[in-house]
């Protein structure tokens, strides 16, 4: 019995505002009906999921490379859930001991806040954030300076194998990338009030909140229109990146620098560390077949927009 299963996917804010086309929402939407039947089938009993954060949950007061939540709570940004999580406690503080042991250092949160990073694969693909158990792990992917890509790989293998050890059909889920570069605040460019969100955690009010969603839907359109100082998307450099997830070959990215990844794909393109992550995770149970061969370059995405899931062969 196939006893894990994985599925990796971008998430965009932008899905769930008005200003994506409908042939770009229909052309995804086609990618992510492969996904839900996939899982459909697989059924699990167990989410565990690799995703970033966008300085909802966490912030530069204290920003661990990664963190295991033993309880967690959605904060409900563009439109996701908003809410409590069903998290598998026990099997959360077990995995956190089970990784600290194999020797990766890992943060826990009792009390985790995670964002559409998180929810919207969730929601996606089980149609509600809440209709399976899961385990949340953080992966920072957005807030410089970054470890070393390696470590998202060591982190994913010391998860897989403790994964091996449940009685249970587990589904590793990634969250993020694939080329992309919106506008997100840095330590460098935010102005006062983005700061102290930034670093202190000062909770955004309802109408930043909107004016956030607002600023960014205007930043899609201007991109798409290509009217736009952001970084261009780079198909090439996805379509290197998931070849290397379909054959197999890890390791080689342990010789990808963050900042080359960030020159050839972007800043926000540090996400791919969750799929790294999550690939590494299933590649601990033997060689792996994927699926679900989707991809597109959606600028009204600001994002080069992926889909794969595999099973171990």
């Amino acid at each position: 019995m196939v006893s894990v299963a994985l599925c990796c996917m971008s998430h965009s804010p932008l899905l769930n505002l008005p200003g994506p086309s409908r042939e770009l929402l229909d052309d995804i939407e086609s990618g992510l009906a492969g996904a839900r039947k996939f899982v459909a089938d697989f059924d699990p009993q167990l989410v565990v999921t690799f995703s970033p954060d966008h300085y909802n949950g966490f912030f530069y007061r204290l920003m661990p490379p990664f963190c295991i939540g033993t309880a967690a709570s959605a904060v409900g940004d563009y439109g996701t859930h908003e809410g409590p999580l069903d998290v598998a406690g026990d099997i959360a503080q077990a995995c956190a001991q089970a990784v600290w042991e194999s020797g990766v250092d890992v943060a826990i949160s009792s009390s985790m806040d995670v964002d559409h990073g998180t929810v919207q694969p969730l929601q996606e693909l089980f149609g509600d954030a809440t209709a399976r158990p899961v385990v949340p792990i953080f992966v920072n992917s957005v807030a410089t300076p970054l470890g070393p890509l390696s470590r998202a790989r060591v982190l994913g293998a010391a998860v897989g194998a403790f994964l091996a050890t449940l009685d249970k059909r587990v589904l590793v889920l990634g969250s993020g990338g694939l080329s992309h570069d919106p506008p997100v605040p840095t330590l460098a460019t935010a102005p006062p009030a983005a700061l102290n969100r930034i670093v202190h955690g000062v909770p955004m009010t309802a109408e930043q909140r909107m004016a956030r969603q607002t600023a960014v839907s205007q930043a899609a359109r201007d991109f798409a229109n290509g009217d736009s100082a952001l970084q261009p998307l780079n198909p090439d450099w996805d379509g290197r990146l998931l070849e290397i997830f379909d054959h197999g070959r890890l390791a080689e990215l342990d010789s990808w620098s963050n900042d080359a990844i960030a020159a050839e794909a972007g800043n926000s393109a540090h996400e791919i560390r969750t799929w790294v992550a999550a690939f590494a995770a299933l590649a601990v149970h033997g060689p792996y077949r994927t699926g679900t061969h989707f991809y597109r370059a959606a600028p009204e995405l600001i994002a080069g927009f992926a889909i794969r899931t595999a099973v171990p062969t």
